[in-house]
């Protein structure tokens, strides 16, 4: 078993959840390994595939059609967001690499999905700015640059539904949020971002132990 992200818990454990999670298709699989081939160490930025099926069934059990990504990479998240989409749903992705994104269509062709996603190029935080009135957002997934969480986050809340759900990764940072004695720029920027979500009181939320840390927020 690979693609264990969950440092913060005991390798057995880790490797039990992995285990006993419905693995992924063999497209997904293929995808993942043609992203460790094609993008060498930059490979860790995709999800792990328990974190691909958490976000096809929570995408299907908050019946979303309106959704959002922020950060695409190879397209392996979005391929589990669009197939947990309701019927008539619709994807909007944001990435600033055509490289990565170009492996990213060549799959969603592959899984039949091309015509529910749309795909922007370009700084996440520009093209939020045009996200239209309406429809309401039902669902968003943020994952890219940490600098920019809280930006991201205060963008797309205005146009989140009302139950819309945020889902935020890579929030427990390895563990290193928890750690008093780390003090590097990226963990900092992690623990303001989930003490920024803890104290905003449009929402609930709750951080999941899942791959690196996610974080389930619901607007009020």
């Amino acid at each position: 078993m690979t693609d264990m992200k969950t440092t913060y818990l005991d390798p057995m454990v880790g490797q039990y959840v992995l285990a006993h999670t419905t693995q992924p298709d063999d497209l997904l699989e293929e995808l993942r390994v043609a992203t460790r081939e094609l993008t060498g160490e930059r490979a860790g930025m995709q999800i792990t595939p328990d974190e691909g099926r958490f976000l096809t069934m929570i995408t299907q059990l908050s019946r979303a059609r309106t959704a959002v990504e922020i950060g695409t990479f190879t397209g392996y998240s979005a391929i589990c967001l669009a197939r947990g989409l309701a019927p008539g749903g619709r994807l909007l992705c944001h990435d600033i690499s055509e490289e990565w994104t170009t492996i990213a269509r060549h799959f969603w062709d592959k899984a039949g999905l091309s015509h529910l996603i749309d795909l922007r190029l370009g700084p996440a935080a520009e093209t939020l700015k045009n996200l239209p009135e309406e429809p309401a957002l039902d669902l968003v997934f943020i994952d890219a640059d940490k600098s920019n969480y809280q930006r991201y986050y205060h963008l797309v809340m205005p146009h989140l539904a009302s139950g819309g759900l945020i889902l935020a990764d890579n929030t427990l940072w390895s563990g290193l949020v928890a750690d008093p004695h780390a003090g590097d720029e990226a963990t900092i920027l992690m623990r303001e971002f989930n003490d920024m979500v803890l104290h905003d009181d449009r929402v609930t939320s709750v951080i999941l132990p899942i791959a690196d840390g996610l974080t389930l927020i619901r607007k009020n």
